[in-house]
């Protein structure tokens, strides 16, 4: 008999010409400044997140650089638009480059980030984006990242919106690049239990945005899709 519980059917499996809009819920980045890269190591740092969507990680990145810089190629409402793709970002302009990029662009997302991040490049991603062949010889072989952090709990990723009541049976993991210097092998680490400690009251309402110019109609928009839970 299949198995037709929300966990097991709620892959993340979207077509080519998919946005992938999948808000990330804001703990799973504290966690990850926490837990992996450490709150005192980023302070004084500037970060870019380029696919932020409607703000969901650019909002607690900004509660612990020094400066968080916003876009995406869609107008949600929130950030500045341009395709992170297009070259727009001059070299070496942020010390960080952090974002939950759409799947199949992954690989492009990180080609572009080491060329803009000074100090290093953060993907959350399925786990399952550390398998293939092609992808092997294509990135993992000649950059290989300096760790690999599996989250331990699950991160309910849904597309258009977040929900705090989602559940997942896809795992997701940040895989971290030093781009100031090749690591000797890939370390492999976990962002262990915190959803508990780093949930905040307001994480599943739609952020202010930074781009005052944004339509209101999107705002609003957005903000209702976020309600239908």
């Amino acid at each position: 008999m299949q198995n037709k519980s929300h966990a097991v059917m709620a892959q993340r499996v979207e077509p080519n010409s998919s946005l992938d809009d999948f808000p990330t819920p804001p703990w799973a980045t504290r966690g990850f400044i926490e837990h992996i890269l450490g709150v005192d190591a980023v302070s004084s740092l500037t970060c870019l997140e380029p696919a932020c969507n409607r703000g969901f990680m650019a909002e607690p990145l900004s509660e612990y650089f020094a400066e968080v810089t916003a876009s995406d190629i869609f107008d949600y409402g929130y950030s500045e638009v341009k395709d992170f793709l297009g070259g727009d970002y001059p070299d070496k302009s942020f010390d960080w480059v952090i974002t939950n990029p759409p799947f199949k662009l992954a690989e492009d997302f990180f080609f572009e980030a080491q060329r803009v991040a000074r100090v290093g490049v953060a993907l959350l991603t399925r786990t399952v984006f550390i398998e293939s062949i092609g992808r092997y010889d294509r990135l993992f072989s000649k950059y290989p990242p300096e760790q690999f952090a599996q989250f331990t709990e699950r991160v309910p990723m849904v597309k258009g919106r977040l929900d705090k009541k989602a559940s997942t049976a896809t795992g997701y993991g940040w895989l971290v690049w030093n781009v100031q210097k090749q690591p000797n092998g890939s370390k492999l680490g976990w962002v262990p239990p915190c959803r508990k400690s780093l949930e905040r009251d307001g994480d599943y309402d739609l952020p202010k945005p930074r781009n005052q110019s944004s339509k209101n109609s999107n705002q609003a928009q957005l903000q209702s899709q976020l309600k239908l839970i």
